[in-house]
């Protein structure tokens, strides 16, 4: 395998993450962009943005609450403003930031009280510091903003334009030691879908699986497990991403998404089992989104366009959807980083139209869905792919090939029920007698 796998912890005898390379290549790359840009500074509000730029985390409860922001100006370090004391730890324990780690917040999403003048007062901290560098007659890129910190940086007299896209552009290709994060955060989830396997069986209940996932994670040293899709039985086709608390049944399709984040980057990881066995309808489906999904894999190298990958794609009619946009995300593709949905994106919605080009460096998952004809039942299946100047290398490596049977654990008196089920007797849901444990299943 060309990318290698570690722990989780960084040792002094062993190359593995090198962080201070990791800081300063991402730096370097958005610096490079921005300078080649029409812009004269960046701004950001976004806590992942804040992180490529400034190496920095407050925790995950600050994800959503824009309160913290950083500023990147033309020929200059990033600046970062930040949530009261942490701002001082900064100071202090991320030297590479030095006197540029700040007290300052927003608004809380408008939870402060309006006329405290905190939008005003980032606003005047923006100005002061593009002023003092010559560039407050230069466009300012802002990633998210909340509409009054907007208005209150326009009436400072700046030309506020969108820097999301400029933001997405540099973490589109990713650095060597982000793709060691990113697959070291694919071996935990390899883990927790081992735990799953061994766990899942009837009477156990979604979030049950859910809670278990949780638990393999933040032993093994995850930093925020971002969500964890289950989904079991009926409730597999429509596809509601969400789970629940249902029980899980003997003969049960189960799939499940584990998104999380290790130093930051992120998972988007999908498998589906089956409980004790599997009905001939599930086997064809599982089959037919395997296809759909290895087609898309042996496709991809360096030049290849998303719309070259999802023209093969099926149509939202033929897996029951009246449009592409109501099967969005069913048959569906995106970068991943330090958020799940980055720059590729896959979709028939819109990529063969505008479609991207696949370039060596990027990292991405493709996912699949395919309903079962027993009318209930529905496969989904995803793969996270490292794009490497040979081609694709696949970093989830639970065993996907064919639909792997869990629960195995039903006994007669004379010994272990049959593997086929043959008899009137043992049918199906929808009628047929077909496999409990299909050929080729992982089983205990």
């Amino acid at each position: 395998m060309a990318i290698k796998s570690f722990g989780t912890m960084a040792v002094d005898w062993e190359e593995r993450v090198n962080f201070d390379r990791l800081r300063n290549d991402r730096l370097a790359r958005i610096k490079k962009l921005l300078k080649e840009s029409e812009l004269g500074a960046l701004l950001t509000f976004d806590m992942n943005n804040i992180r490529y730029l400034t190496a920095t985390m407050i925790g995950t409860w600050a994800l959503d609450k824009l309160v913290r922001f950083a500023l990147l100006p033309q020929d200059d370090e990033p600046i970062l403003w930040d949530f009261g004391s942490a701002a001082r730890h900064h100071q202090m324990y991320c030297p590479w930031l030095g006197d540029r780690s700040r007290a300052g917040i927003s608004t809380l999403r408008g939870a402060t009280p309006p006329g405290a003048g905190l939008a005003e007062d980032v606003a005047r901290k923006i100005r002061v510091e593009l002023e003092q560098r010559g560039l407050q007659n230069e466009p300012l890129g802002v990633d998210l903003i909340e509409p009054v910190v907007m208005f209150a940086l326009q009436k400072e007299g700046l030309n506020v334009v969108d820097g999301q896209q400029l933001m997405l552009e540099a973490r589109r290709i990713k650095t060597t030691d982000e793709i060691v994060l990113l697959n070291t955060a694919c071996a935990m989830v390899d883990a927790a879908y081992d735990e799953l396997y061994m766990y899942l069986r009837s009477g156990v209940r979604e979030n049950d699986g859910v809670a278990l996932v949780n638990k393999v994670l933040y032993e093994l040293g995850s930093e925020h497990v971002e969500g964890v899709n289950a989904i079991s039985g009926e409730r597999t086709s429509p596809h509601p991403h969400i789970y629940s608390d249902r029980i899980l049944r003997p003969g049960d399709q189960v799939y499940f998404d584990i998104l999380h984040s290790y130093m930051g980057y992120r998972t988007c990881y999908y498998r589906t089992l089956a409980i004790g066995s599997a009905s001939q309808a599930q086997v064809d489906a599982y089959k037919k989104c395997r296809e759909i999904l290895d087609v898309s894999i042996e496709m991809v190298k360096p030049g290849v366009t998303t719309a070259d990958i999802v023209q093969h794609w099926p149509k939202a009619q033929e897996f029951g959807f009246a449009n592409e946009e109501a099967a969005f995300a069913l048959q569906y593709g995106h970068g991943v980083g330090l958020s799940i949905w980055e720059t590729p994106i896959f979709s028939r919605l819109f990529s063969l139209e505008h479609p991207q080009v696949l370039e060596e460096g990027m990292v991405f998952a493709l996912e699949t869905f395919w309903p079962a004809s027993d009318g209930w039942s529905a496969a989904r299946i995803e793969e996270e792919v490292v794009l490497t100047k040979d081609g694709p290398e696949v970093i989830t490596r639970f065993p996907a090939e064919e639909l792997v049977v869990a629960g195995l654990r039903y006994h007669t008196a004379t010994g272990p029920l049959p593997s086929t089920r043959d008899s009137q007797s043992h049918k199906n849901r929808d009628g047929s007698g077909v496999p409990a444990g299909i050929a080729g299943a992982h089983a205990r």
